[in-house]
C-alpha cells in the first residue's frame, strides 16, 4: 500500500534504463518522481533501486529523445523540461572509442562521450603524449570515402584483422585529469637523433600517460612501406568536390560525442583540423612531429593536395632517407645518442621552426628607419588567350606592399608603367629548377575577379628574395618585417633540396637497394615511369637529403608541404548570396578564397586581418561576414553543415592569439565563443 502523500497530484513515474552488466539484474526502473525533485536526486533514488554495489561515479543521466546530457545535477526535473514521457539512460560517461591516427594506426581508449569534443580531444592529447591538442579534432568518414573500402572488404577471401593498438587502461580515460604539469617547459627529454623517437627515460616526463616504450614508439616512428595495392584502395580525390567530401565530417567541438550520434567502440579519425603547427619542438614533440609529417605524407600520396614532378620527387627522396637510414644501421647505433648530432639537429631546427605566420621565437625590433625596397631587371608574363604570352624585360621596384615597373633603370624616378598592390593576392611559385625556371605567380584581386600576372627571375638568389617580398606584402607585411629574412632562407632551403646532381656512384646500381618507389610517390608517377626509373630518380634526389637526421628529415618534408601552393586549404562548396551557381571555398588559416568550382581558378581571395565581424543567420544555415571598406559576403554550405565553416574561421583567429609567453593552459572559453555560434 502506498501513502497518500506519495499518490498525490504532482508526483509521476519516471521510466530509467540502466546500463550495466549484470545479467541477472534488470535494467529498466520506474521512479516515482515530482517535478522539483533534482537530477542528483533522481540518481540517488535510482542507485537505492538498483541494489548494485559498484561505483557509480562515472554514470550520468541521457536522454534520449532531447540528445542530451543531464549533467547539471542541482538542477530539477522541471527547470530541465524532463516530464512523464522522457525516457531516460543511466550510462558511463567514459567510453571505449576507436581512433584512426594520420599514421593509419589505430587506438583504442577510453574517451569521454559527456564532455565537449575540444575537452575530448585535449584528454586523448595527454593519453597520447601530444601538444597542441588545439589543433586536432576528429573527423568523420565520409560515405563516399569508405564505398571503396567496403567493396573490398566484401571482395576480401580472408576477414580483415586491423592492429589495433589498446590504451584503455589510462588514467584520463578513467575519468580523471591528467597532471596540470603534464607539459612542464623545464622537461629535458633525450631523444634519438637518428629517429626522432624519445629514449627510454622520456616516458616518464607524461606521467599520466598509459604509454609503454613501445607504444610511444609505434607513435614515434615512421613505418613508410605500405604496399601499392593498399594505397590504391584508398580514397583518392580527383575534383575540388571530392576535396571537399574529406572536411565535411569534422565533429563540432561545442557539443558532446553522443549529442552527435557517435556510439561505443566507433571509429571516428584524428586529425590536424588547423593547419597552424605552433611551436614544433623535436625535445617534446616526438609524437607530435611524427603525426603532422605522416598527415602530410598521405596527403601527397593520396594527391589531396597538388605538387609537380620536382616536388614529389624532394617528398619521395626525404621519405626514402628512413628506408636507406635503416638498411644502413643497426640497431645498436639507433639507441646511441650523441650530442653533437643533438646539437646539430638543435641548430638546423632554429631554421626550421614552424609557428603561425612563419615568425620568430623571440620578437625582435629591428632599428630600421627606411623601409627596404628591392630593385631589379625582371621578366613580366602577361598570360593573353588565344595567343602565346607575351615576356618582356622590364625594370622592376618592390616598396612596402607593392610592385612598380618602368621600361628601364634610367625612367625609374618618372610614373611607372603599372602598380601592382599585392596586399591580399595570391602567391604561387612558378620554379622548375632543373630547367633553370624562376617564377612567382601572382593573382591579384580587382573588381571582377583575379589579375594574373607572372613575374620570372634569373636565378635563386633573386627568385628567394622577391618571392620572399611577394608572401609577406599579401599578408599586408613588409620586408621591414622581422620575418623577411628567415623566409628567404626557408626557399633558398627548398630551392637547394630540389638542385641535385646525380652521384654515378651513389646510384651505380639501383637493385641493389630494396625500394618499392610506388611506396613513395602517388600513382599519377607510378603509372608514368616505370619501377626502375623511379627508383634511379628518387635516389638521385636522395643525394641531397641523404646526410639529414631522420627528425630533421621529417620537418624538412613538414616545411616543404608548407611551400606548396594548396597547403592548408579545406574546401567546401556553396552558394554565395545573388549568385546561381555553386563555388568552391577554400578556407586557410590567414584567408578565405573563392574559387571557380569548374577551372579551379581562384576568383577573390579575403584576409582575415581586414576581417570586421562574422555571424550565421541559423534560420537559413547562411554565413554572413563583413570586412574592411564596407565588403560584404554571404554565402551557405552545401556540401557540409555551416556550422563547420564558421568554427573554422573563429578556430584559426583563436590559434592567432597564442603566444610564446602564455603558459600552456588554453582559454577554452574564448575558443567556444569565437567558435560557438548562437544557434
Amino acid at each position: 500500500m502506498l501513502s497518500s502523500n506519495e499518490y498525490g497530484s504532482h508526483s509521476w513515474e519516471l521510466l530509467v534504463t540502466v546500463d550495466h552488466q549484470h545479467e541477472e539484474v534488470q535494467k529498466e526502473f520506474l521512479l516515482r518522481v515530482t517535478g522539483d525533485l533534482h537530477i542528483g536526486g533522481v540518481m540517488l533514488k535510482l542507485v537505492e533501486q538498483i541494489k548494485i554495489s559498484q561505483d557509480w561515479s562515472d554514470y550520468a543521466l541521457w536522454w534520449e529523445q532531447k540528445k542530451c546530457w543531464l549533467l547539471k545535477t542541482h538542477w530539477t526535473l522541471d527547470k530541465c523540461g524532463v516530464q512523464a514521457d522522457a525516457k531516460l539512460f543511466f550510462t558511463t560517461q567514459h567510453k571505449m572509442l576507436r581512433l584512426r591516427l594520420p599514421n593509419m594506426k589505430t587506438v583504442r581508449l577510453k574517451v569521454s562521450f559527456s564532455s565537449m569534443v575540444f575537452k575530448a580531444v585535449s584528454d586523448i592529447c595527454k593519453i597520447l603524449n601530444i601538444r597542441r591538442s588545439e589543433e586536432l579534432s576528429l573527423l568523420k568518414q565520409s560515405e563516399d570515402t569508405l564505398k571503396k573500402k567496403k567493396k573490398k572488404d566484401k571482395n576480401s577471401k580472408e576477414p580483415l584483422t586491423e592492429d589495433i593498438l589498446n590504451l584503455c587502461n589510462s588514467p584520463v580515460s578513467s575519468g580523471l585529469s591528467g597532471s596540470p604539469g603534464l607539459y612542464s617547459k623545464t622537461m629535458t627529454p633525450i631523444y634519438d637523433p637518428v629517429s626522432g623517437t624519445p629514449a627510454s627515460s622520456t616516458i616518464t616526463w607524461f606521467s599520466d600517460s598509459p604509454l609503454t616504450e613501445q607504444n610511444c614508439s609505434i607513435l614515434a616512428f615512421s613505418h613508410p612501406i605500405c604496399s601499392p595495392e593498399t594505397l590504391a584502395e584508398m580514397y583518392q580525390p580527383r575534383t575540388l568536390a571530392d576535396k571537399a567530401k574529406l572536411n565535411a565530417g569534422w565533429l563540432d567541438s561545442s557539443r558532446s560525442l553522443m549529442e552527435q550520434g557517435i556510439l561505443e567502440d566507433d571509429q571516428l579519425l584524428l586529425r590536424f583540423k588547423y593547419y597552424t603547427f605552433f611551436d614544433l619542438n623535436p625535445k617534446y614533440d616526438a609524437v607530435r612531429i611524427n603525426q603532422i609529417y605522416e598527415q602530410a605524407r598521405w596527403a601527397i600520396l593520396l594527391e589531396e593536395i597538388d605538387c609537380t614532378e620536382e616536388e614529389m620527387l624532394i617528398f619521395a627522396a626525404l621519405q626514402a632517407q628512413y628506408h636507406v637510414s635503416k638498411l644502413s644501421l643497426s640497431s645498436e647505433a639507433q639507441d646511441f645518442t650523441c650530442e653533437s648530432e643533438v646539437d646539430e639537429v638543435e641548430a638546423a631546427l632554429s631554421n626550421l621552426e614552424v609557428t603561425l605566420e612563419g615568425g620568430n621565437a623571440s620578437n625582435i625590433l629591428e632599428d630600421i628607419t627606411d623601409i627596404p625596397k628591392l630593385a631589379d631587371n625582371l621578366r613580366l608574363v602577361r598570360p593573353r588567350k588565344l595567343s602565346l604570352k607575351a615576356i618582356k624585360p622590364y625594370w622592376f621596384v618592390f616598396k612596402d606592399t607593392s610592385v612598380s615597373y618602368f621600361k628601364n633603370k634610367e625612367s625609374a624616378q618618372g610614373e611607372p608603367i603599372e602598380k601592382l598592390n599585392l596586399k591580399g593576392c595570391e602567391v604561387v611559385p612558378d620554379v622548375n629548377v632543373a630547367a633553370r625556371k624562376f617564377g612567382i605567380k601572382l593573382l591579384i584581386p580587382v573588381a571582377d575577379g583575379m589579375n594574373e600576372v607572372y613575374l620570372r627571375c634569373d636565378n635563386e638568389n633573386q627568385y628567394a628574395r622577391w618571392m620572399a617580398a611577394c608572401v609577406l606584402a599579401s599578408k599586408g607585411k613588409t620586408m621591414a618585417d622581422s620575418s623577411y629574412h628567415p623566409e628567404v632562407h626557408k626557399i633558398l632551403s627548398f630551392l637547394k633540396m630540389k638542385n641535385w646532381t646525380m652521384s654515378p656512384q651513389a646510384v651505380s646500381d639501383p637493385e641493389s637497394i630494396d625500394m618499392k618507389p610506388e611506396c613513395f610517390v602517388s600513382l599519377r608517377y607510378t603509372k608514368k615511369y616505370k619501377s626502375k626509373q623511379l627508383v634511379a630518380r628518387i635516389l638521385e634526389a636522395h643525394q641531397n637529403v641523404s646526410q639529414m637526421p631522420l627528425v630533421e628529415a621529417k620537418l624538412r618534408f613538414i616545411q616543404a608541404w608548407q611551400s606548396l601552393p594548396e597547403f592548408g586549404l579545406s574546401y567546401y562548396i556553396v552558394r554565395f548570396k545573388g549568385s546561381k551557381k555553386d563555388d568552391v571555398l577554400g578556407v586557410s588559416y590567414n584567408r578565405l578564397i573563392r574559387i571557380d568550382i569548374a577551372t579551379g581558378d581562384p576568383i577573390t581571395t579575403w584576409r582575415f586581418s581586414n576581417m570586421k565581424q562574422w555571424n550565421v543567420n541559423w534560420e537559413i544555415r547562411q554565413v554572413a561576414i563583413e570586412f574592411d571598406e564596407n565588403v560584404s559576403i554571404a554565402f551557405t554550405c552545401l556540401s557540409a553543415d555551416c556550422k563547420i565553416i564558421h568554427e573554422y574561421i573563429g578556430g584559426y583567429i583563436f590559434l592567432s592569439t597564442r603566444s610564446k609567453d602564455q603558459n600552456e593552459t588554453l582559454d577554452e572559453d574564448l575558443f567556444h565563443k569565437l567558435t560557438g555560434g548562437q544557434e
